[in-house]
């Protein structure tokens, strides 16, 4: 038996849609069992919660493969989840980090992810790391600033990165639960196309047949509302502001293969992501 946490995110609606169309058996932990009623019927639904670790036991009663990704900040949903896998006895897991881990010197997102690999190397359990590059589902936190302003903000002005689909780190995490030699590897994510934001802005109103309008920020405000639209809060702003610094002084583009060789075809494109997803804007520039 599998189990999924974040369940009901980008990445693990795709993993469980990946492990659905395998034939695996596996569970999802979600914390709201109404948003995984879309989820693949198959999947047994246990409801518990990362911050509440007296509801976990049920949950990872006989799993042998997990998937663990914790959002936010904090440590303690992830020592939470280790330590029910541990007393599950899980055998092997994928937990869900970034590629910002390599940065030198480490930005503070990258020492947020890092702090949780040192949690997860220290459990004991052979694991697999996944760290990913910026996701192709960022460009969803643009919808709030098209709709208000009608334009999107554009915080890294000549830098340019290659986003990954979530579809495919989801792929490489399926294989990595239910493949062999795995365990200890970790593999940076990203797609092989790389963009500026004018450059993607431009994919995206091709594939939506409408015109949107680019604004650099001005202001580190402005920077943390292009990726949070509702507000962080300060050590995330900071951290926000800060990572948008670096990739803007990136103007190449990291990038690697990794999902070429793993899965033995070329990642998604961002074309590709924008025509699944052109109906959401559309609606936004109506």
């Amino acid at each position: 038996m599998l189990l999924v946490t974040g369940a009901t995110g980008h990445i693990g609606r795709e993993l469980a849609a990946e492990l659905d169309a395998r034939g695996e058996p596996f569970r999802v932990l979600v914390r709201d069992a109404g948003r995984a009623a879309t989820l693949p019927a198959r999947a047994e639904r246990f409801v518990a919660d990362l911050d509440r670790p007296e509801t976990l036991a049920p949950a990872f009663a006989g799993v042998r493969g997990l998937f663990l990704l914790t959002p936010g900040i904090g440590l303690d949903q992830t020592a939470h989840a280790l330590a029910a896998a541990r007393d599950a006895g899980v055998r092997h897991l994928v937990h869900l980090s970034s590629f910002n881990v390599l940065g030198d010197p480490m930005p503070a997102m990258g020492r947020w992810h890092h702090e949780r690999e040192e949690l997860v190397r220290a459990a004991g359990i052979p694991a697999t790391t996944l760290r990913p590059g910026g996701f192709m589902t960022n460009a969803l936190d643009w919808l709030d600033t098209i709709r208000s302003d009608g334009v999107v903000l554009d915080p890294v002005g000549p830098g340019r990165f290659a986003p990954i689909d979530p579809a495919d780190i989801a792929a490489v995490a399926a294989l990595a639960l239910v493949g062999r030699g795995h365990a200890g590897e970790r593999y940076v994510l990203t797609g092989e196309q790389t963009f500026t934001v004018t450059e993607q802005v431009r994919v995206l109103a091709a594939a939506i047949g409408r015109e949107l309008a680019v604004r650099p920020v001005t202001t580190p405000d402005e920077i943390v509302r292009s990726r949070f639209p509702h507000g962080a809060p300060a050590a995330l702003a900071e951290a926000v502001v800060e990572g948008f610094a670096l990739m803007r002084a990136d103007t190449v583009g990291f990038r690697t293969d990794t999902v070429r060789r793993l899965l033995g075809r070329a990642p998604r494109t961002f074309a590709d992501w924008c025509a699944r997803n052109a109906d959401r804007f559309r609606q936004a520039v109506a």
